[in-house]
Parts: C-alpha cells; structure tokens; sequence
C-alpha cells in the first residue's frame, strides 16, 4: 500500500487507536492533534488522504476542511466525527465522505480504501 494517511484528532486516544489499526493494515499514518498542526504537515508532506475530526480546540474540522481544499483540491478528505449533525451542514458536503465514529472501524476502513481506490482510478 505505502499510502500516506492524515489523521485530525484531538483525542489522544482515539487518535492512538485510529494509527495502530490503520498501521496494521498497511497505511503510513501521520497524526495531528490540531487542524492547524494539520496544515502545516500537508504544506511538507504529500499525503493521499485526510481523517479530519470536526470538533477540536481552535480551528475545527469544517475550518480546516475548507483551507485543506484552497491549498490542494486534489487531496481527499473524510470527516469522521462523533456527531452526525454535521452531516446536514453544507460546509461538510464537499468532503469525500463523513463518518459518524463507532467503536468499530470497519466503515472508516472501508472508506479509505474506496476513496482511494476511486483517486488512484481518476489518475
């Protein structure tokens, strides 16, 4: 795979869960705690995807969102946050995909590799 992942998240928790199981199954996984932390690692690193929590101190997901796609439009995002409210905002819906978290991963996984798989055929 090789494929460099992104992952938002202002829980340390989740945040170490998310990497070790997104490890496990191949993906190269860089983390930040803040959206702003975020920003600057996609100015330095390529990264294929984004994992973006909405609520985070400072600058949120949808904050973020917004500037990750003023700097590279070509850089998917998944939102992946506890709260399907979001879901309605229009501000989100130029995201990939959003998540609601669950204590199963499967969704989120299966997300990635379909937005991937769909990037790498658009190429």
């Amino acid at each position: 795979m090789n494929e460099i992942l992104l992952l938002v998240e202002d829980d340390n928790n989740q945040r170490f869960l998310y990497q070790q199981e997104l490890n496990e199954i191949g993906y190269n996984v860089i983390v930040s705690s803040t959206a702003q932390e975020a920003l600057e690692k996609l100015k330095s690193i390529n990264v294929d995807l984004v994992i973006m929590d909405i609520c985070m101190p400072g600058k949120d997901g949808i904050e973020a969102l917004s500037d990750i796609l003023e700097y590279d439009k070509s850089i998917p995002v998944i939102i992946n946050s506890a709260y399907g409210t979001y879901k309605d905002n229009f501000l989100t819906w130029s995201a990939e995909a959003y998540i609601v978290k669950s204590s199963d991963l499967s969704e989120l996984k299966n997300t990635i590799r379909n937005v991937l798989d769909n990037k790498h055929a658009d190429i």
